[in-house]
């Protein structure tokens, strides 16, 4: 702000010596809106600007609706904006844990066991090769390849059923990518991805013939029903991209029934000697692995072992990977570590924002500069707050802070939160997207939950986590509340209202009055006098250059977006202010 901005306003924080905010005037912004997209200045937020901020008083502003963005401040004008978002929190201890967030849990334990593998192998095929010959040639080599290259690693761990089921899964799904190359499967749809699952041997020997069943899948059926319904929208033959194999002489779509795709795949398959020693064949459209080795008790253990040894004969260096295994019974274990650190500048965090940008989000490289990522995410108004030992400050100190989550040695996700007397304001999540399968988003919000709990120890006024703002008429912020039990904050009394009774009141209306219910619903009588907003507009100025003082130029740099999820198709360069906050795909696409 220039020297002659002399309008700042000035609080003291709560006579306890942590500092002084200096807030300047708020004024409205209308812009586009990066939810519903609607054309025109649909979105229409306060804005402010904070020199500097006492953590006291910026707890204050989150029950109030306000959020901040590096050093900017806003809050969505509710009654008139198109997106009304409220702020969504949670007390700590009162959490309870849903069955997909107990697998994600669950599936980061795994992977730090060593019985998920993070190198999921590549199994692209050449495209070129692929599109020369017929199906069954440019298949075989692609799916010969693969085999080579990631069969003996794929074994290391014998007994690991999840990661041989993956491992077949993976090889029917080269095979579809082969069959759609060569132009008997069409190319303009998405085919489902396969996947194997072992068959129980109780259900073996109630199908005759079927003790050496082994795994099956039933992904003909999920091709064939995704082909019909393919067809009947289009209607027009042409577009289906089949050869004359896939049509009627009148050029009409021939459906592939499951039975053909099955026998297909299998034929496929069993002309790998890599996996010779499993025999893949189709039964009423399932696709079937059996052993060829009959073991009445272990029949499973000498698939796996036989499959290792061929798949070490001819390849020295793949031998060298199995043996180096102990003959692939080690399990390789993996270490996590949670570091929580001031908010600075640090170049492998730059890194990994810049390619989880560009990845995830599909930010433009020149967009995602170094200035941008400090303003948005490093430079804070905050005071630091140092630890006390009178139960008063938890042994962090309050301010911001960056969360990064290191696996042996490599930064995978950093967490950007703020700690304040109340909470843990939770503002943005970057991850690795090479290993997007953890899910991290949802991961790192369990962690921030779980510090909450922890610390109230230390500090017991700190019980709640705040996930930013929730706006229900945008599908892709809905994920907040599966963190359970929440509360939604009352856009004009700032009370705190259960969502389970806010939710039927938002399908029916974007913007509504919560407390007005909450209050009715408990036989409790409103209030007389609606509290002052903090930082009220003094007077209401729609000019977009006074704006700008408060406003960066970049409005991306402003964008939380949904995290988790890696196919988010969220556009950040249209976005403006009054979307900043979408924040971990706690699949946080926080993905995850």
């Amino acid at each position: 702000m220039g020297e002659n901005n002399r309008n700042e306003a000035s609080s003291s924080s709560k006579s306890n010596n942590r500092g002084e905010s200096f807030i300047s005037d708020a004024i409205i912004h209308k812009s586009s809106c990066g939810y519903c997209k609607t054309d025109g200045n649909t979105s229409v937020i306060r804005g402010s600007w904070a020199r500097s901020l006492t953590v006291d008083d910026y707890q204050d502003l989150l029950d109030r609706g306000w959020r901040r963005s590096g050093s900017s401040l806003y809050k969505p004008v509710m009654g008139k904006t198109c997106c009304p978002s409220y702020t969504i929190r949670l007390k700590a201890g009162d959490f309870v844990c849903s069955k997909e967030q107990l697998r994600v849990s669950k599936r980061m334990q795994r992977f730090l066991d060593g019985t998920l593998d993070a190198k999921i192998p590549d199994l692209s095929i050449n495209e070129t090769n692929a599109s020369k010959g017929s199906c069954s040639s440019g298949s075989d080599e692609a799916l010969s390849t693969v085999a080579k290259e990631s069969y003996a690693c794929n074994c290391q761990e014998k007994n690991n059923e999840e990661r041989f089921e993956h491992f077949l899964s993976n090889l029917i799904d080269t095979s579809v990518h082969a069959y759609v190359t060569s132009g008997e499967f069409p190319s303009d749809i998405q085919l489902p991805k396969a996947s194997v699952k072992k068959v129980p041997q109780a259900k073996r020997k109630l199908i005759k013939g079927s003790e050496n069943l082994l795994y099956s899948s039933n992904i003909s059926f999920q091709i064939e029903a995704t082909l019909r319904r393919s067809h009947s929208a289009k209607k027009d033959v042409h577009k289906s991209g089949l050869p004359k194999e896939g049509a009627d002489q009148n050029g009409g779509f021939v459906e592939l029934s499951p039975t053909i795709i099955a026998e297909k795949l299998a034929s496929s398959l069993n002309k790998l000697p890599d996996i010779s020693s499993l025999s893949t064949s189709s039964c009423k459209g399932h696709l079937n692995f059996c052993s060829v080795i009959k073991q009445a008790s272990s029949a499973e253990g000498a698939v796996m072992v036989n499959a290792s040894r061929q798949s070490t004969r001819g390849n020295g260096s793949k031998r060298t990977c199995v043996e180096k295994n102990s003959g692939c019974h080690q399990q390789k274990r993996r270490r996590l570590e949670i570091h929580l650190k001031r908010s600075s500048f640090d170049p492998k965090e730059y890194a990994l924002y810049r390619r989880y940008q560009i990845k995830v989000h599909n930010d433009k490289p020149e967009d995602v500069t170094e200035s941008s990522y400090r303003e948005f995410l490093v430079e804070t108004p905050l005071v630091f707050v140092p630890p006390a030992d009178n139960g008063t400050v938890p042994p962090c100190g309050f301010g911001s802070f960056h969360q990064q989550y290191v696996i042996d040695g490599r930064l995978v996700a950093v967490g950007v939160v703020d700690i304040l007397p109340r909470c843990l304001s939770s503002k943005y999540l970057f991850w690795d997207p090479d290993i997007a399968f953890l899910s991290l988003g949802k991961f790192s919000a369990l962690q921030e939950i779980s510090w909450v709990k922890e610390n109230q120890v230390h500090c017991p006024s700190l019980q709640y986590y705040y996930l930013g703002y929730y706006i229900h008429s945008c599908s892709k912020m809905r994920y907040k509340a599966a963190y359970r039990p929440s509360e939604l904050l009352c856009p004009v009394r700032y009370q705190w209202v259960s969502f389970d009774i806010a939710k039927p009141l938002l399908d029916k209306k974007a913007y509504v009055v919560l407390s007005d219910f909450a209050t009715i619903q408990n036989g409790q009588s409103l209030p007389h006098q609606v509290p002052d907003d903090p930082i009220e507009p003094q007077q209401h100025d729609h000019d977009q250059e006074a704006s700008s003082k408060i406003i960066s130029n970049e409005d991306e740099e402003l964008l939380e977006p949904d995290f988790e999820d890696s196919d988010d198709d969220y556009d950040s360069e249209t976005s403006s202010l009054s979307s900043i906050d979408e924040i971990q795909d706690v699949d946080t696409g926080r993905s995850g």
